[in-house]
């Protein structure tokens, strides 16, 4: 991660549509508030059949966010490496079907934001609690790096981070709030990003935590 003198601070406000990095990354001020509790509803549904667990990385350190998935497959990681798999490694079973509120917000954020026809086969599910945080890196564990990622925010604040196609240099920080969504895809599909410490808090949607989901097309 680079320092302060190497960042840019976004102060964002007003439209609803947020244009960054030349365009390929669009933030959706809001568009998930109306769907917000059917969202969180149907989390509470995944929950019930595969709980928040938190997994390690390949070098056995433990995830600084609780997590859990929705769809056709699921994003691990242990000792074995990061990769999606059909199968909870907890239970076995298949990973909760992805529900209609969850995909509909997924394709229409991604077609405001100007990627059309997209249809996620996973939903990744954060929980982050505060101090927890993501270090910067980059979603490449899919097939094909065609598809957009569409990331929804809901409970506490965050501030995302957003750096480029090689590790190291300068990054952009802005924040996000209940019910904001972040696609990006395009010739940003591969830039790094991050989420800092999540800040103590309580909203009345989450409680304690910040929860997100990351809708990607792994397959």
């Amino acid at each position: 991660m680079t320092n302060s003198a190497d960042q840019t601070t976004l102060q964002l406000g007003g439209p609803s549509t947020v244009s960054l990095a030349g365009g390929a990354t669009v933030l959706l001020c809001g568009a998930a508030l109306d769907s917000a509790p059917a969202l969180l509803a149907s989390i509470d549904d995944v929950l019930r059949e595969a709980p928040w667990r938190v997994m390690t990385t390949p070098g056995g350190k433990p995830m600084s966010a609780a997590m859990t998935n929705t769809g056709a497959v699921g994003w691990v990681s242990d000792r074995r490496g990061y990769r999606y798999q059909e199968t909870d490694p907890l239970s076995g079973r298949p990973w909760p079907a992805m529900a209609p509120p969850l995909l509909e917000l997924a394709a229409r954020c991604a077609h405001e934001a100007g990627y059309p026809g997209f249809e996620p086969d996973v939903c990744l599910v954060n929980r982050y609690e505060p101090g927890a945080r993501m270090g910067l890196h980059q979603d490449r564990d899919e097939v094909s790096f065609d598809h957009p990622i569409v990331s929804v925010s809901l409970g506490l604040p965050a501030t995302f981070i957003l750096g480029g196609t090689t590790r190291g240099g300068r990054t952009e920080r802005f924040p996000l709030r209940h019910g904001d969504v972040l696609v990006w895809g395009g010739p940003d599909r591969l830039r790094y990003h991050g989420v800092a410490p999540i800040a103590p808090g309580e909203h009345p949607a989450t409680g304690r935590c910040r929860i997100n989901l990351t809708f990607r097309r792994a397959g």
